[in-house]
């Protein structure tokens, strides 16, 4: 699927699945092991806003033939989000996979959202 997919999840256990069953069906331009770091990337993201965020989560998939962007948000206030610079030692680990496994990602300025970037693979 190309195109761009916008829906609004509950702060629940279940949403984490919805938001990888989305990314699946963007994912089509992405290699196994690349859609499943995008899996995992989105998956953590929308954890951490039902952890920490307020009211519903917003999960924005955008695909096409070079890739796919994802982004999760909610109705938190503003964040300051700084890369990780080591493993966390306990727990934390959301935004340390995203570092390590997007080819690119950022928070929204001064919004409650983060993105990543997943580069597709070459047409053979």
């Amino acid at each position: 699927m190309n195109g761009t997919t916008t829906l609004e999840l509950p702060r629940s256990s279940g949403s984490a699945g919805i938001a990888r069953m989305i990314v699946s069906a963007h994912g089509a331009s992405l290699s196994d092991d690349r859609l499943k770091s995008a899996n995992l990337m989105v998956s953590e993201l929308v954890t951490n806003a039902c952890k920490h965020g307020t009211g519903t989560i917003q999960l924005v998939v955008r695909s096409g033939s070079e890739g796919i962007r994802a982004e999760v948000g909610d109705e938190g206030t503003e964040v300051e989000i700084a890369p990780p610079q080591t493993r966390p030692p306990r727990g934390g680990w959301g935004l340390y996979f995203v570092d390590r496994l997007a080819d690119s990602w950022g928070v929204e300025a001064g919004e409650s959202r983060v993105w990543f970037r997943v580069a597709g693979e070459p047409a053979l």
